[in-house]
């Protein structure tokens, strides 16, 4: 583990990481611990077809719950019943920021199409490359993003200015 300032890289990183699509937004002071894109947690992506079906799958309008303050959409009302029984299980885990930035500091968008199930639990990336470089060191990276949601869980991501352990 490495404390102290960041590396000219993380800084890169986490600018490179930053600059994504106009549709993401982040959510609201009071729910600073949760990402949110087009007003629903992951951009409307169902979480629990992640492992019912192995991919993304647009969640419906006729589906949702809430939970953690969001708004969740759902393919079916069996998928809206699972996750209401056990939300825990299925929502992605760092608030459903990316796990890769969460490991380096940052809390970073995602894409819905960049994810992972790693000992029953769901992590997403921002963007393709980022989930291979997840993957490829997932169990350091997830203990590193453990380690700093606690301390960034509850701040703006634009309020976190440095990388806490690379």
């Amino acid at each position: 583990m490495t404390f102290g300032r960041p590396t000219l890289q993380a800084a890169l990183l986490a600018a490179a990481l930053l600059s994504t699509g106009s549709l993401t937004t982040f959510a609201q002071a009071d729910e600073v611990s949760s990402f949110v894109t087009n007003g629903t947690a992951i951009g409307g992506t169902d979480p629990v077809a992640y492992f019912t079906q192995g991919k993304p799958v647009q969640g419906s309008d006729e589906f949702t719950a809430t939970y953690d303050d969001v708004t969740w959409k759902f393919s079916s009302s069996e998928n809206r019943d699972l996750f209401i029984a056990n939300p825990s299980k299925y929502a992605p885990q760092f608030g459903g920021f990316c796990a890769f930035g969460v490991s380096k500091g940052y809390k970073v968008p995602i894409v819905p199409e960049a994810w992972s199930i790693v000992e029953g639990k769901l992590y997403l990336n921002n963007s393709l490359s980022v989930q291979e470089r997840f993957q490829s060191n997932s169990e350091e990276l997830i203990d590193h993003a453990r380690l700093n949601w606690e301390i960034v869980k509850d701040k703006r991501p634009e309020d976190i200015t440095s990388a806490i352990i690379r």
